[in-house]
This record gives structure tokens, sequence and C-alpha cells, in this order.
């Protein structure tokens, strides 16, 4: 098989979401750390477009973009699926996990936003997305597909691990098993997932 590397960042959720896909797929690989304030001729070469991490090299081809990368790795390593098999409810994963993409301008609104009417507004927003993300995706299930871990979850894993660090830097409590019980307690399943809780 031909190697797998993995350019990251220790603090990065997009490169945190490829490691939960690469560990739940039990496929070997080399992580490579990289200096964002220095960025090698490795990440360089292998991403010239964006020039950012994630990059996952396998072999003698470079797939960029984290969502590009879940997806890429799914197709190639089918064993341990993380996407449904049925076409429809495949479509729907895709559905969410596209959403969730969509709306992290709002999140990132949220987190930069000034005191006054702006946080007002990027607050208001931002519980819409989460009681639309609680209400028609997640339902009464333990994990986004149901009862194991799949794509859904990695994609929105940031909010079990970083959501919390915006909150506490806005100073706003947004996400806690009063407002949005079902998402909080899939933060905590998604926690004690073996896998992710010893690669966060």
């Amino acid at each position: 098989m031909a190697g797998v590397k993995l350019l990251g960042f220790w603090a990065s959720p997009f490169g945190y979401r490829v490691i939960w896909t690469l560990k739940l797929k039990g496929i070997n690989y080399e992580y490579i750390e990289e200096d964002l304030r220095n960025k090698s001729q490795l990440l360089l070469h292998h991403n010239p477009v964006h020039k950012k991490i994630p990059v996952l090299l396998h072999g003698d081809k470079a797939v960029a973009e984290s969502l590009v990368i879940l997806e890429y790795i799914e197709e190639t390593w089918p064993e341990n699926p993380l996407l449904p098999t049925d076409a429809y409810e495949r479509a729907m994963a895709r559905f969410w996990i596209n959403f969730g993409e969509s709306k992290s301008a709002t999140f990132f609104q949220f987190f930069k936003s000034a005191a006054g009417e702006e946080q007002e507004k990027a607050i208001k927003e931002t519980v819409e997305i989460l009681k639309i993300i609680e209400e028609q995706s997640l339902g009464e299930k333990k994990f986004f597909g149901g009862e194991a871990i799949g794509l859904v979850d990695i994609a929105f894993g940031w909010l079990a691990y970083w959501f919390e660090g915006t909150e506490e830097a806005v100073g706003t409590k947004l996400l806690n098993s009063n407002t949005f019980p079902r998402l909080h307690a899939w933060i905590q399943n998604f926690k004690q997932v073996p896998v992710i809780k010893e690669n966060s």
C-alpha cells in the first residue's frame, strides 16, 4: 500500500477531522506538524492553491481541504464505513456536512463580534443554526447517523472541543444541557468514543 502522510497543525479542528477519520478507519499514517508562520516547502508544493493544512499525501497524490480529504479516505478505504450504505441516507449525511460548513462564517462572526448590537445579532444567528442542527439533523439519535459515529459527527466534531473555547472568549454560553440538551448529550457521547478520546 502507498504510504500515507498528513500535514497538520496541533490546534486545527480541520486537521483533527482527518486524524479521527484515519484512526477510525485503522489506517497507518505519518503525521507531519507544520509551522504555519514558516510553512514548509512540502506544504507549499502539495497545496499551492490555498497553502493551508490539512493536506493528505497518499503515495504521489496530494489531497487538500478537510472535507474533501474525508471523502477521499472513505472512498479509498471502504472498510469501517463512515457514510451510510443507503444512497439516500448518504446524500442526507452529505447535506448536513455541507450545511455545517456553509454556516462557518456565522460561527466565526459569533467569535469575533464586538459587544453590543453586532454581538446580539451574531448570537441570535448562531442559536438558530444550533437549533436547526439539533432538531432537524441530530433529533433523538445518539450520533448523527444513528448508534455509531460517522462522517457527520466528525465534521461537527469541532463543536465538542473548540466551540466551548469560543464561548469563553465571547463570554456567552450558548450550548449547554438546558438550551440544547440533545446536542449537549451528543458532545458527551462523541467525547467518549475511544478514538476521539485518545486523539484530542
